[in-house]
């Protein structure tokens, strides 16, 4: 996938409001453990940056994935993984499906508002009992009338406590797990809809991120997201833009962490010489560079297969996967070069290895990811 001078217009447009809008601001984010969703997402909204690949009708500019793709490798220049998160569950996490699937009515309530930067949302699949188990959630919604009732509880939701509504995935009948549940969108007002106080993570520090509890929550059918029971089928292809989202947007940082220590140990003396000039240092730090290369051109492979119409489930498990070990790895070695320095809670790096633990574990675990590589490649259990 090569980026046409549109594409790095749009990552430039992109690279600016991040160095001046969200970087000056992000320490003080991770010390009040949120940062504000709404004031963020409304300058993003005004640059049409939260609609890059979403329909012109609601507001979208209509483009192919690959644009995507260049904004949200930029996100990779935030200086907190919580804030790009934030805004990947706004583009590519909570409202794939609706823009995909959703009536005209539910995406002009609904995705019109996102796109704009006006309504926050969240993607509420999660429960306590169910992470990357997605077929076993336990939170149901019964029919009442022209309503669905919804009970049960979501958990890890981000940007949950600023959130105006929730794409929930509820068990909506009492057949086959894959195919007795739908994707509804919850207003957070509704009566019922109640959270608990903000998680206290490891990573992510700026992501407010909360459990959700659903007692009695009715809403009209009508806030379905297509065909019931198909919310199975919806959830997996929503994860295809999730887990390429995943990949891509930590590209950019792992380069920065890179960079930061190639600076430090060029300076940092250590037995009468600059750190970087012991081989080890420098060879590993040219490996994990050509990782890095080599997830980016995975990435973009899929992106172009998907903006084709293919099904990219592999691909983008793959670069996940990937993605997800990756930033662990570099984030660790990088640390490793920073000796004690590396150990500090403000060390960027620092920031960088507790952050991107997330990602082997978020949107489907490392294990989760490789069971479907195995499927695929038919190596998985008949029974499994």
């Amino acid at each position: 996938m090569l980026f046409t001078e549109e594409h790095h217009a749009l990552a430039q447009t992109t690279r600016k409001v991040i160095d001046s809008e969200i970087n000056p601001y992000c320490d003080q984010w991770e010390e009040e453990g949120i940062f504000p969703a709404r004031e963020v997402f409304k300058k993003l909204g005004d640059l049409g940056l939260l609609g890059i690949s979403k329909p012109e009708a609601y507001g979208g500019m209509g483009l192919d994935y690959g644009y995507q793709m260049a904004f949200v490798e930029e996100l990779g220049t935030i200086n907190s993984g919580g804030v790009s998160m934030g805004i990947g569950v706004q583009t590519d996490m909570a409202t794939p499906a609706l823009a995909k699937h959703g009536s005209d009515e539910l995406r002009t309530d609904f995705l019109a508002p996102a796109i704009a930067g006006d309504m926050v949302c969240s993607i509420a699949v999660s429960e306590p009992g169910a992470g990357s188990d997605v077929a076993s959630i336990k939170t149901a919604a019964r029919k009442d009338g022209d309503d669905y009732v919804i009970n049960g509880s979501k958990m890890w939701i981000t940007n949950s406590t600023q959130a105006d509504v929730l794409c929930l995935l509820a068990n909506t009948g009492d057949g086959p797990v894959h195919k007795n549940k739908s994707l509804i969108m919850v207003p957070t007002k509704t009566p019922g809809v109640s959270f608990s106080d903000r998680l206290d993570k490891l990573g992510m520090r700026s992501s407010d991120t909360a459990q959700v509890f659903l007692d009695d929550v009715r809403v009209p059918q009508s806030n379905r997201i297509g065909e019931e029971g198909f919310g199975f089928m919806y959830q997996m292809e929503q994860f295809q833009e999730e887990r390429l989202y995943a990949a891509v947007a930590n590209l950019k940082g792992m380069e920065a962490c890179i960079k930061a220590t190639i600076d430090y140990t060029r300076d940092r003396q250590a037995f009468n010489k600059p750190v970087l000039e012991n081989q080890v240092v420098r060879f590993r730090l040219a490996e994990l560079q050509t990782e890095i290369e080599a997830l980016r051109a995975l990435a973009y492979s899929a992106t172009e297969e998907y903006i084709a119409g293919v099904d990219v489930t592999t691909k983008a498990s793959m670069a996940k996967l990937k993605g997800g070990r990756l930033m662990r790895e570099v984030a660790d070695s990088c640390l490793q070069y920073f000796g004690g320095m590396g150990y500090m809670w403000d060390n960027p790096v620092a920031r960088a290895y507790r952050d991107g633990r997330l990602a082997s574990i978020g949107g489907g675990a490392d294990e989760v990811m490789l069971e479907i590589i195995c499927k695929k490649m038919g190596t998985a259990p008949l029974h499994g």
